[in-house]
């Protein structure tokens, strides 16, 4: 693979190697590579923001009495396409900053650069390159389902291909294709592709808060257009969802409610005779905390989303292992909505657990984990849901081949309220 488009950003480590010969310029010794200390930022965060700053510096700190854009202008998808090319294959110490135990890219990490890559996409399409008009604030507002296809190894080099898909009044949605491959000068072909992602972002006014009209998209190619078309539709969707209203079981699900339900009250009021393939629901249950740092904020000084969802990603993570006591292979992220902005200063909570397991496909047993992160207020005594997370893991069949007689066991709800959850995360 190569780097040389104008539009490719090429990362590099964040750290000079501890092996190289020239000695360092101040006093200070070099750390052993097992003695850094973790990055409060991917290096491709870091590349993303220099470029956006560089870019875009006069629109990011426009005059007080700015005026809005006056104008929309029409844009095609090739204008904001960018590329972003890991040389993992030669670059050691950025190898080691991704790499996690199993020799793949840690999908937590790859989560951030998504989000970060897709910020400077949506805010590329939506400038008018005018520093006398105040720039419109762009923040994530949802991602489509992630998926990985295959296993992203960190021993190979890896590019993100990005580029705007569909535009409507005041939002954008960015796709993203993390595309890795043995040949060089691979193009996106079905085999290469490792993970497809899809970011929403909608626009603000940076003064009154108020949702803003953006460029306008104008797809060329065949591929462009039917992209659009497939976006719109989705958006459509989601739109007749927002405004559906809780429906009501018919036969069918309420006895699947039922079923559900049965087990639930064996462990509640027979425990002893209680399935041991079986486990509640709760007794799934994890959960960690944290106050958000200044460091871990965006340019517009809020939380980024990319890092909520690698925080998210590590406690499902967790999760899945502690359920299945063997370590977990991750496949989707469906759906997730930002519904509520998280500010530098918030108590954090992630609260995760085991929803339901599917265990139809011997070779690929299914552990479906919901992670929801709460805003917390101590002070005023509240509680908001800022972000649902839902993950789709398996276990990695190397380690289910080192154990003949690994077996998951059911999740049961031990609630009404439990079960009609499980069965809408079903339907859905």
């Amino acid at each position: 693979m190569k780097s040389s488009s104008p539009k490719c950003i090429p990362v590099v480590s964040t750290f000079a190697s501890p092996f190289d010969v020239t000695p360092p310029s101040s006093d200070s010794t070099r750390k052993p590579l097992s003695l850094w200390p973790g990055m409060y930022h991917s290096p491709v965060t870091i590349a993303l923001w220099e470029a956006r700053s560089k870019i875009f510096e006069s629109l990011l700190d426009p005059p007080k009495d700015a005026p809005p854009q006056s104008e929309l202008l029409t844009r095609t998808p090739s204008h904001s396409r960018t590329t972003i090319f890991y040389p993992f294959s030669t670059d050691y110490i950025l190898r080691e900053q991704y790499r996690d135990p199993w020799n793949e890219v840690r999908i937590g990490i790859l989560l951030e650069d998504l989000d970060a890559l897709a910020g400077t996409i949506s805010v590329k399409h939506c400038s008018d390159d005018d520093s006398t008009t105040r720039p419109l604030l762009l923040v994530t507002a949802s991602v489509d389902k992630i998926v990985l296809k295959k296993p992203i190894s960190v021993d190979t080099d890896l590019k993100i291909v990005a580029s705007v898909i569909w535009v409507g009044r005041s939002s954008i949605e960015i796709q993203l294709e993390v595309i890795q491959s043995e040949l060089e000068d691979v193009d996106a072909s079905p085999e290469s592709v490792a993970l497809t992602a899809n970011f929403i972002f909608v626009a603000r006014d940076s003064k009154t808060g108020k949702a803003a009209p953006i460029n306008r998209l104008s797809p060329e190619t065949e591929l462009e257009k039917l992209l659009f078309e497939e976006a719109e539709a989705r958006n459509n969707l989601r739109k007749k969802k927002r405004g559906g209203e809780r429906k009501e079981l018919d036969h069918g699900e309420y006895n699947k409610l039922g079923g559900l339900l049965a087990e639930g009250r064996i462990f509640s009021d027979m425990p002893a005779l209680a399935d041991r393939n079986s486990i509640l629901l709760k007794d799934t249950r994890l959960e960690n905390s944290l106050i958000c740092q200044p460091q871990q904020r965006n340019i517009h000084g809020r939380i980024f989303g990319g890092f909520l969802m690698h925080r998210a990603f590590e406690l499902a993570f967790s999760t899945a292992y502690t359920f299945a006591g063997l370590v977990p292979y991750f496949l989707e992220v469906d759906h997730v909505d930002f519904l509520r902005p998280v500010d530098v200063g918030d108590f954090l909570r992630f609260k995760s657990c085991v929803l339901y397991t599917q265990l139809d496909k011997v070779d690929c047993p299914l552990i479906n984990i919901e992670v929801v992160a709460h805003v917390t207020s101590p002070e005023i005594r509240s509680s908001e849901v800022s972000n649902t997370f839902y993950f789709k893991f398996t276990v990695r069949p190397e380690a289910k081949a080192r154990n003949n007689g690994f077996k998951l066991r059911n999740v049961v709800p031990a609630t009404e309220e439990e079960a009609r959850h499980i069965l809408e995360r079903m339907d859905a």
